[in-house]
């Protein structure tokens, strides 16, 4: 028995396939192109794991994923595979429109050729996950009720529709073809092995190297934030018993102010790494803010609570504790994934922000 897992060496899948191999004896089939975000140092510790099978490859070259699953003939397919920085979405939507929804067509299309020939506990069993993301359904008021599973789908970024498009299609392939779906749709996450361009990491390396802390806008855009592996473990359980087409809201039950992140982390970082020159809120930097940003998000993660039995073990408090802990811990990874291309990524995006 094995599953295949798309994206598996980024942020959320490395920690998926880890998390996954501690538990199981069941092996992984890692499928991933190593983009800017993938990072086999990630999965260091699989070095000699015979469970861990590693395959360089992009998951919209039909040939190779077809033989790919010819080749191991995977249970299930775990797709984790996208581009997902919406700064990035900004500079160059091509690129998100191409991985994000040709990507999964490409995925479904072989997936369902793969299950349509298979007979017995094989095709009853197969199962096809699909992540997603909080953004889909668009931006919240002050009041509003939080994202459910029902709640219309208004993306407003380029990474936002391109993810909104692949869900359409996952469902599409569900109710045309009977493809055994499962989708699930999580809020922002945090942790282990967070490419340092999003908000946490990047606040992290920006005050221990005394650099300024950016901050869009006035800082308060709200977000409900997620621990790394009690996402892994949510998607373990809709894998495992999630109800057939259906889609599972994931979230932290933390709605945050960004500005409130900066400063948790500040405080952090003054007990965990004291800096020479004083506390590092002082490194705070207003800037402005990106095009269409989403005031807030919030997810209502009842369903998967009501049907799974699932829930976070980890408190917003003690997640990012472990965080930041794990980051000052490891900052020869840190330093490894900061490439002169990243420095060029955070200039051209940074940059082009006059402090306000």
């Amino acid at each position: 028995m094995t599953i295949l897992v798309t994206g598996g060496a980024g942020f959320i899948g490395s920690n998926f396939v880890l998390d996954w191999l501690a538990s199981s004896n069941e092996s992984v089939i890692n499928l991933d192109k190593l983009t800017y975000a993938g990072n086999l140092e990630n999965l260091a510790s699989l070095a000699n794991d015979p469970r861990h099978i590693f395959a360089h490859g992009d998951i919209c070259d039909r040939a190779f994923v077809d033989a790919l699953i010819a080749l191991h003939e995977p249970r299930a397919i775990v797709h984790f595979a996208a581009e997902s920085h919406v700064d990035r979405s900004i500079h160059g939507p091509g690129e998100f429109v191409r991985t994000n929804v040709e990507g999964t067509f490409t995925l479904l299309e072989a997936a369902r050729g793969y299950w349509s020939g298979l007979e017995g506990d094989a095709r009853t069993g197969f199962r096809f996950l699909h992540v997603s993301t909080d953004e889909v359904y668009g931006s919240l008021g002050p009041n509003d009720a939080p994202f459910s599973e029902a709640t219309p789908y208004a993306p407003n970024s380029p990474y936002s529709a391109s993810k909104a498009a692949s869900d359409h299609l996952v469902r599409a392939w569900h109710h045309t073809y009977g493809l055994p779906v499962l989708t699930t749709n999580c809020s922002n996450n945090y942790g282990a092995f967070q490419f340092p361009e999003k908000l946490i990491p990047l606040m992290i390396a920006n005050a221990l190297a005394d650099k300024a802390l950016p901050v869009y806008g006035d800082g308060r855009n709200v977000r409900d934030w997620l621990y790394v592996n009690d996402h892994c473990a949510a998607i373990r359980e809709v894998l495992a018993r999630g109800r057939l087409g259906e889609t599972y809201n994931i979230g932290g039950w933390n709605e945050k102010t960004n500005l409130e992140i900066v400063h948790t982390v500040c405080a952090l970082l003054d007990e965990l790494a004291p800096g020479r020159t004083g506390p590092y809120s002082r490194l705070i930097t207003y800037v402005k803010d990106r095009p269409g940003h989403d005031r807030r998000y919030a997810i209502d993660a009842r369903k998967i609570e009501r049907e799974l039995g699932w829930r976070p073990a980890e408190t917003f408090e003690t997640g990012i504790r472990k965080t930041v802990a794990w980051y000052l811990a490891n900052q020869k990874w840190v330093a490894d994934v900061v490439s002169g291309e990243y420095q060029h990524w955070l200039e051209r995006n940074y940059g082009e922000r006059k402090s306000s």
